[in-house]
């Protein structure tokens, strides 16, 4: 089995924010990761993690206007200042929590642009980003994520987040792989997983089932088939679990014993 991670943006979710890293220890994971933990002082933050034993092994970079629909500002071109702000202020976040990977969002093709003509842009913005992670120690990652659950957003494909990594050409620079999003939009998940494993560019994993986004043992991925691949492809970094739980988070666990 790999290295399970809970995501406490999704999980524990019937517990206040600063009480999830607790309930994750008491259900036995390893380790926890969060989106945007921002409306809470690092210094809370860091205590409760301690309490509970657990390391961060991955958040989110502010954003943008989340209530809006922005999804990140690593391709808008009017928005340079405020993305380097968000950089800079997730990376005194993740010194503070120890966090080793940082997820840097792409952001929507503004209506009536072209995906194409705001790469160049998008490699500018995280060769800077990857720069400045890398002077306290942090890998960023990037995640293609599928068009359905946010419309419009640049990154979709794993080749195109591999091409982007290429181009950026920073080696603390990766992709996220998330198997739900991999799945809605191309399928063919273990070939995937064979490709882009043991190149090394995959810098984290997670996990939900499809379509529902819910518990990984239930939908159409077959897990029990997928988390011993991952272990034989010598993958050793860890997998998170960012699912919408169906009946309560504790509840639901039976998935990891299958």
């Amino acid at each position: 089995m790999p290295r399970l991670a809970a995501n406490l943006s999704l999980l524990y979710t019937e517990h206040p924010f600063l009480d999830r890293p607790g309930a994750a220890a008491r259900d036995g994971f390893a380790a926890v990761e969060w989106q945007f933990p921002y409306e809470h002082g690092a210094a809370a933050l860091r205590a409760r993690l301690d309490a509970a034993g657990l390391p961060l092994v991955l958040m989110n970079a502010p954003a943008g206007d989340w209530a809006r629909g922005e999804r990140g500002m690593a391709c808008l071109e009017d928005r340079q200042d405020e993305f380097r702000r968000s950089v800079d202020e997730a990376l005194a976040y993740a010194q503070a929590l120890r966090c080793p990977r940082l997820h840097v969002m792409a952001g929507c093709v503004p209506s009536g642009g072209e995906r194409a003509a705001l790469q160049g842009l998008y490699v500018e913005r995280l060769a800077w980003a990857a720069a400045q992670a890398a002077s306290v120690g942090v890998t960023v990652l990037i995640e293609p994520i599928n068009g359905r659950d946010m419309p419009g957003y640049f990154l979709n494909r794993q080749d195109h987040a591999h091409e982007i990594v290429q181009l950026v050409g920073a080696p603390n620079l990766q992709v996220l792989m998330d198997l739900y999003h991999c799945q809605v939009v191309e399928g063919d998940v273990a070939m995937k997983l064979r490709q882009y494993l043991p190149s090394g560019g995959v810098g984290h994993l997670q996990i939900a089932g499809v379509p529902e986004r819910q518990e990984p043992g239930a939908g159409e991925l077959n897990y029990r088939y997928l988390l011993p691949l991952i272990d034989a492809l010598g993958y050793d970094g860890w997998v998170g679990c960012e699912y919408r739980p169906r009946a309560g988070t504790t509840q639901g666990l039976g998935w990891r014993d299958a």
